[in-house]
């Protein structure tokens, strides 16, 4: 363990101190924004992590799937092939930890360094410390200390708009990563004008409402949510382009949802995993959405170029290169 201690201190261009088996750079963000997004996140793992590890089974089961789609890898024996041709990985916000777990499983001859700014790094870092080439980071992701032109691959899945100046995090990974490698990230996609506006307002919002109430107001929205799918109705959708909605049949729930107030609901992956998405949604000060357009101009500034390209409702995201 001494060995790997000294290789991962190594990789850093700054001391770092460890503690429960997480390396720490940095604790805690003097941005009271992004400090503020922390400990929301903070909040949310902590209280997830306490769940039915079978409920926890259904989640993590749903966003590895989901991230071969997201990133356009066929099947999960794709991913295997391609990390393996890795030497070093970073999972840029990796919170509980899993997908972290998942590379490091796929390819045990990589480093794994699985990265977060809450408090959830100490939770991964307790699940899977018998994993021996996973190695868990507190700190900035957009400071990530890391020394220049190392990592292999990047994949930071839903995370960087919640950073406090994404440019500059996709900065930071273009100079982290080693020429003609891959970044993987996932950006909000911008929606509706009301939805927005409504998103825009909890930007705010959150920052003066307690945690108490924002669990009380994710309730709320995720029986919503419940509420309105068990209606089952769908509705044919005229388009109002002035207001950004777009024409087409649609269930009642997600008409709602897509164009004026998130409330998510799951049959599949039940309450409260619905209810800690709501609340991942509303608490944090920093959740950046986008258009296309601002999306593959963050891309463009920071010295990337399209490899493999995923857009949809929810969100853009992809595979991209690092050309210099």
């Amino acid at each position: 363990m001494n060995n790997l201690n000294m290789k991962i201190k190594d990789l850093f261009k700054t001391d770092i101190i460890k503690k429960k088996n997480v390396f720490i750079i940095s604790d805690k963000s003097q941005n009271y924004n992004q400090q503020q997004t922390n400990d929301a996140f903070s909040d949310k793992w902590r209280k997830y992590n306490q769940e039915d590890i079978n409920q926890k089974e259904k989640l993590f089961k749903l966003q590895k799937k989901w991230y071969l789609k997201l990133y356009n890898f066929s099947n999960e024996k794709e991913l295997q092939s391609y990390l393996r041709t890795k030497k070093i990985i970073l999972d840029a916000g990796c919170g509980l930890g899993y997908k972290a777990k998942w590379f490091a499983d796929l390819s045990p001859n990589s480093l794994v360094i699985a990265m977060d700014y809450s408090d959830a790094i100490f939770f991964a870092a307790k699940e899977y410390k018998k994993k021996k080439n996973l190695v868990f980071v507190k700190n900035d992701l957009a400071d990530t200390k890391i020394k220049k032109n190392l990592i292999d691959y990047i994949s930071c899945d839903q995370v960087i708009h919640h950073t406090e100046n994404p440019q500059k995090t996709m900065k930071e990974f273009n100079r982290i990563l080693k020429t003609n490698s891959e970044l993987a990230v996932y950006v909000y996609a911008k929606k509706s004008l009301p939805r927005e506006l409504i998103d825009d307002h909890f930007r705010n919002k959150s920052k003066l409402t307690s945690k108490i109430e924002m669990w009380k107001f994710s309730k709320q929205v995720t029986e919503l949510g419940k509420r309105l799918s068990e209606l089952k109705i769908d509705i044919d959708v005229p388009e109002i382009s002035l207001l950004g909605i777009k024409a087409g049949k649609m269930n009642i729930q997600r008409f709602i949802y897509w164009n004026f107030l998130k409330c998510y609901w799951n049959e599949e992956l039940g309450k409260q995993t619905s209810l800690s998405i709501n609340y991942d949604w509303y608490s944090p000060s920093n959740a950046f959405r986008y258009h296309k357009d601002e999306f593959e101009k963050l891309l463009v500034n920071a010295n990337f170029k399209i490899s493999k390209y995923h857009s949809e409702e929810a969100c853009h995201a992809g595979r991209f290169l690092k050309i210099q």
